[in-house]
């Protein structure tokens, strides 16, 4: 199986700079994941793809202003940090822009001495360990210095930064926005729960692990990022009660995809816990739990890609893409919606 195998050619115009003002107006393509068949509609019209007993599950994970600009204390040189993945005792993995200036030992500097970072573990791939040291509470420093880690392919500023945090999340550690979840509202999520659908929260701080690009051509010899995941006692409950009663259970977000499926301990149950996930997620794969995925539009040759098509298959994904590039759907982060679901239910 090759990288190559999961490539496409994309518009650059369809790349999604900004937010759409209303979060709901968002298209949606709905995608049979047993026969391929699609059909287009609107976000907001999602409640009639899904049935009264379905479980939904988003990753409440909160984006930090994970993006610092600081100085080399020794040389006066700028540094770019990006905060990715919270070890302990202060201690945080994040990938270095400029890395090779970076050796174990170094300290860096932020706003003036308000945060210094010191190089404890040089990594591979531009990543380095820091011991971080800084007075009063960590995310409140970042709030002064950080900036949101916004993709590379968007060059648009961003005018609210609430818009690229979902309604919904809680927890901050993210160095990304697990972005399938930007599209719901507080009143869309109450108009769903309202037909019978249940909601449940699920953690995986978004880090290196969801947006690194495969690097190599083998796509079995690429290594996933390990990511912090948490699944309370009372979500695993509420999963495997589902699935005991024959409910389906829909992942919103391929970071909610993969914390299921990393807890699985056998078909149709789950486990509740915390740890780190490097779950790969390609065609093959054997899932235990979901039963569809509410997802965006990813990447050309991305892991994201590869684990709808482990879902959908790769003929399936790659005719939806198709027509979603000739509908001229908005792509990427800001972009617009896919279910992939094992029936359609809706005669619209």
């Amino acid at each position: 199986m090759k990288t190559s195998d999961f490539d496409y050619h994309l518009p650059e115009e369809l790349i999604a700079q900004t937010p759409l003002k209303n979060r709901t107006d968002s298209r949606l393509l709905v995608l049979d994941r047993h026969t391929g068949d699609y059909r287009h509609e609107r976000f907001k019209n999602l409640h009639h793809y899904l049935r009264k007993g379905d479980v939904l599950v988003l990753n409440d994970t909160e984006v930090i202003p994970a993006r610092l600009i600081g100085v080399k204390e020794s040389t006066g040189a700028n540094i770019e940090v990006l905060l990715l993945n919270e070890k302990g005792d202060n201690i945080w993995e994040c990938l270095v822009k400029k890395a090779k200036k970076v050796k174990k030992g170094t300290t860096l500097s932020f706003g003036e001495g308000m945060l210094k970072m010191e190089c404890v573990k040089e990594k591979e791939e531009g990543l380095r360990e820091f011991r971080l040291h800084y007075e009063g509470i960590l995310y409140e420093v970042l709030d002064a210095l950080g900036e949101m880690p916004l993709p590379p392919y968007i060059h648009e500023k961003l005018e609210e930064k609430d818009r690229y945090q979902t309604v919904y999340s809680k927890y901050k550690g993210s160095a990304a926005a697990p972005t399938a979840g930007l599209h719901f509202t507080k009143e869309y999520m109450a108009h769903i729960e309202a037909m019978g659908v249940e909601i449940v929260c699920v953690t995986l701080h978004v880090g290196l692990g969801t947006f690194r690009p495969v690097q190599v051509e083998d796509v079995t010899k690429h290594t996933m990022h390990e990511e912090y995941y948490s699944v309370s006692k009372e979500a695993k409950e509420r999963i495997n009660l589902a699935k005991r009663e024959g409910r389906r259970v829909i992942p919103v977000g391929t970071t909610s995809l993969r914390t299921l499926e990393t807890v699985a301990v056998e078909n149709g149950r789950i486990e509740a816990g915390s740890g780190q996930s490097d779950l790969f997620v390609y065609p093959g794969f054997e899932f235990k739990i979901i039963d569809g995925l509410l997802t965006n539009f990813h990447l050309p040759q991305s892991t994201l890609l590869m684990l709808v098509s482990a879902l959908a298959g790769k003929t399936n994904i790659m005719r939806a893409y198709e027509a979603a590039i000739r509908e001229r759907y908005r792509f990427f982060s800001f972009g617009d919606a896919m279910f992939i679901t094992d029936a359609f239910d809706s005669e619209r």
